[in-house]
């Protein structure tokens, strides 16, 4: 990250930037009953295709859709009920500038983004041969075996 205040030295760096930088300019604020209920402690994540935003400023604020599409070069996303026409009639996405939405819920189908926010733990029911596997007893080693044989002879005769 660089470190002046100049906007001159800012606005090139924000242009620079390789992506892996630019990753932690596409993040945004999560809705506060949201993070509570997942147990997230950080203000703001970074989105991801498939999260539900609400827009929060300009002419359509307030409005709700689903993530298309994530564009972190150019600080844009698109939404799947944001189209519009051009003269000619032919359909667009809308971008919008990703500081001016927030998350209202999360795509957790990817196992590591799940792990990077440090979910809380939600109990799962273990599969049925996961089941049966731990119900059943393991078998006994065979020094174990033969041992617990002379015993019960010793102990009988």
């Amino acid at each position: 990250m660089i470190k002046s205040s100049k906007p001159r030295k800012q606005r090139r760096f924000r242009f620079k930037a390789p992506l892996h930088e630019l990753q932690h300019f596409s993040h945004s604020h999560v809705d506060k009953p949201l993070a509570k209920k997942l147990g997230i402690t950080k203000r703001a994540i970074q989105v991801s295709k498939g999260d539900t935003i609400k827009i929060m400023s300009g002419k359509n604020k307030g409005k709700i859709g689903k993530v298309m599409r994530v564009d972190m070069r150019k600080g844009f996303l698109f939404i799947d009920s944001m189209k519009k026409k051009n003269s000619r009639g032919k359909e667009f996405d809308v971008p919008i500038r990703i500081n001016n939405v927030y998350i209202t819920d999360l795509n957790l189908s990817d196992k590591i983004r799940a792990g990077k926010l440090k979910l809380k733990a939600v109990p799962q029911k273990p599969a049925a041969s996961e089941a049966k596997a731990a119900d059943a007893k393991p078998a006994p080693k065979p020094d174990e075996a033969a041992m617990a044989k002379e015993e019960a002879a010793a102990a009988v005769g």
